[in-house]
């Protein structure tokens, strides 16, 4: 069995999990977003067979100042034994680990920078914010708008 690194396990969450495909490499505890259409379920026949996908929603990391789809539970890889799929956290007051690239007060508000992490809220969209102080490098505890 494999090992899965940066495992994000929640805090505290209402459940709205959702099972994603990585179309590029995505490290868990980091946001995404979506990044592609969703892929085409295998089998889909009939009104399911449509351009537009049945199946798994595409995901990479989120950009910087952006808006996130949610955070990664762990690693994934389209080489990887899972085939890319990743499981997504998302949704308002679900309280999760997320990597930060810069300190972080707590109560304070945060966006996205760099590959998925979260810095101090500047020019770019709040996706939430801290419960408790976090120095960059490591993960933050972030309630999700």
């Amino acid at each position: 069995m494999p090992t899965i690194q940066n495992e994000c396990i929640p805090f505290y969450r209402p459940g709205a999990d959702l099972t994603a495909i990585a179309i590029t490499a995505v490290i868990g505890k980091r946001c995404v977003k979506i990044s592609g259409n969703r892929q085409t379920s295998p089998g889909a026949a009939g009104p399911l067979a449509t351009s537009v996908g049945t199946g798994n929603v595409s995901i990479g990391h989120a950009d910087a100042g952006g808006r996130i789809f949610g955070v990664a539970k762990w690693d994934a890889a389209l080489t990887d034994i899972q085939g890319g799929m990743v499981g997504v956290i998302r949704g308002p007051g679900n309280v999760v680990p997320i990597t930060c690239s810069a300190n972080i007060t707590a109560f304070q508000e945060v966006e996205v920078t760099t590959n998925g992490q979260v810095g101090p809220k500047n020019t770019g969209v709040a996706i939430g914010f801290a419960l408790t102080a976090a120095a960059s490098g490591t993960d933050a505890q972030i309630s999700l708008y």
